[in-house]
C-alpha cells in the first residue's frame, strides 16, 4: 500500500518537475514573447494583405503590358527570324536574342544609338568603349548591329567571365574571347568587327558618376589595331552610370581586387534611365603612330564623347526625366 503511494508521488513529482523545467525553458527562450510577436505579425498580415493586393495587381498588369510589347518586338521581325533560322540555327538564335535585347533596351531605357552609320557595312574595325558597372549598353549595341547592320561583333571579355557556370555556350555563340592579342588580330584580319574596353573590370567597378576613364597604361588594344591596320571607332553611352552603379569606390573592394583579382564590389541600380550610345568618327590606321600614341589618341576620342554628351556628375533623377524629353538636342 505504501509502496503504491510512493510510486504515485514519484510519478507526480516527475510530472511536476518536467513541467517546471518546460516552464523555465519557455521563460529563458522568451517563447511567450515569441507567441505575442507571432500574433502581432498575423494581425499585420491580416491588415495589410488587402493593401498589398491593391498595389501588386496593378504592378503585375504593367509587367504583363511590357511583356506584350516585348512580344510585339519579336513578332515584328518574325519573317527575318524565320529566314535566319532557315539559314543557320545559331544565326536564328543570335537574331532572336538580339530582338529580345533590342526590345528590352527600347522599353526599359528608351535606348537610342547615334552614329551607327560609322560602322562599316563590311570589313573589320575595332570598337573601343567606356565600360559601365554592367555593360548593358554594349549588349544593346550588339543587338542593334545584328538587326540594323546584319553584322555580328566579336568581343573581348575578362577571364573571370569564362569561369561563370553556364556561360560557355553563350560566349561561344556570340564570339567572345578572353583577349590574347594574336586572337584579336586574327579576328580583325578575318574581316570581323571587334569590341573591347581597355578599362575592363577596373573601370566597371571603380569608375563613378564623374565618368573617369581607368585605362592605366594599357596599349595592347592599340597594338592590335596597328597590327591589323584597321580603324578604331570610339563609343560611349550617356547616363550609363546612372543605370547601374558600383560600391567599388570603397577602399576595401579595391584592395581585394588588386590583391586577389576578385571582382566582388556590389553593384546596384537597374534604374530605367535614358540611354543614348554615341559612336565617334573612326580613327584611321596611320603607320606613323606607335601603340602608345594611338592609345592616347583613342582615349582622348572617348573622353571627348563623354565631355560632349554627359553632364558631370551624373544624376539619376535627371537621367530619369530625360525619358520624357520628346526631342534630344545635340550639345
Amino acid at each position: 500500500m505504501s509502496s503504491g503511494n510512493e510510486s504515485c508521488l514519484f510519478e507526480n513529482g516527475s510530472v511536476n518537475f518536467l513541467s517546471c523545467l518546460v516552464h523555465v525553458w519557455e521563460e529563458w527562450a522568451g517563447l511567450g514573447k515569441l507567441e505575442d510577436f507571432l500574433s502581432f505579425l498575423e494581425y499585420l498580415v491580416w491588415v495589410f494583405t488587402p493593401l498589398a493586393v491593391v498595389f501588386i495587381l496593378p504592378f503585375l498588369i504593367v509587367i504583363f503590358l511590357y511583356l506584350s510589347i516585348l512580344f510585339l518586338h519579336v513578332y515584328k521581325r518574325k519573317i527575318q527570324l524565320r529566314e535566319a533560322y532557315s539559314n543557320n540555327l545559331w544565326d536564328g538564335a543570335r537574331k532572336t536574342l538580339a530582338t529580345l535585347w533590342d526590345g528590352h533596351g527600347a522599353i526599359w531605357h528608351g535606348y537610342e544609338i547615334h552614329g551607327l552609320e560609322k560602322i562599316p557595312d563590311e570589313g573589320p574595325a575595332l570598337i573601343v568603349y567606356y565600360h559601365g558597372a554592367i555593360p548593358i549598353d554594349y549588349y544593346y549595341f550588339l543587338a542593334s548591329l545584328i538587326i540594323q547592320k546584319g553584322r555580328t561583333c566579336h568581343s573581348v571579355a575578362d577571364h573571370f567571365l569564362f569561369k561563370v557556370p553556364g556561360f560557355k555556350l553563350l560566349l561561344e555563340v556570340f564570339s567572345v574571347i578572353h583577349g590574347p592579342q594574336e586572337e584579336c588580330v586574327k579576328a580583325l584580319r578575318n574581316g570581323h568587327l571587334l569590341g573591347i574596353s581597355p578599362g575592363g573590370v577596373r573601370e566597371a567597378l571603380f569608375s563613378d558618376e564623374t565618368y573617369p576613364l581607368i585605362w592605366g597604361k594599357r596599349k595592347g588594344f592599340a597594338q592590335v589595331a596597328i597590327d591589323s591596320k584597321v580603324p578604331v571607332i570610339p563609343m560611349f553611352t550617356q547616363n550609363l552610370r546612372e543605370g547601374f552603379r558600383s560600391l567599388g569606390t570603397l577602399r576595401f573592394y579595391r584592395w581585394v581586387y588588386e590583391r586577389f583579382r576578385l571582382p566582388i564590389a556590389p553593384i546596384y541600380g537597374g534604374f530605367p534611365v535614358k540611354f543614348r550610345t554615341y559612336l565617334g568618327d573612326p580613327i584611321q590606321y596611320d603607320p606613323k603612330l606607335n601603340a602608345a600614341e594611338l592609345a592616347e589618341k583613342v582615349q582622348q576620342a572617348v573622353q571627348a564623347l563623354i565631355d560632349k554628351h554627359q553632364k558631370i556628375p551624373g544624376n539619376v533623377l535627371r537621367a530619369l526625366l530625360e525619358r520624357f524629353q520628346r526631342e534630344h538636342k545635340e550639345d
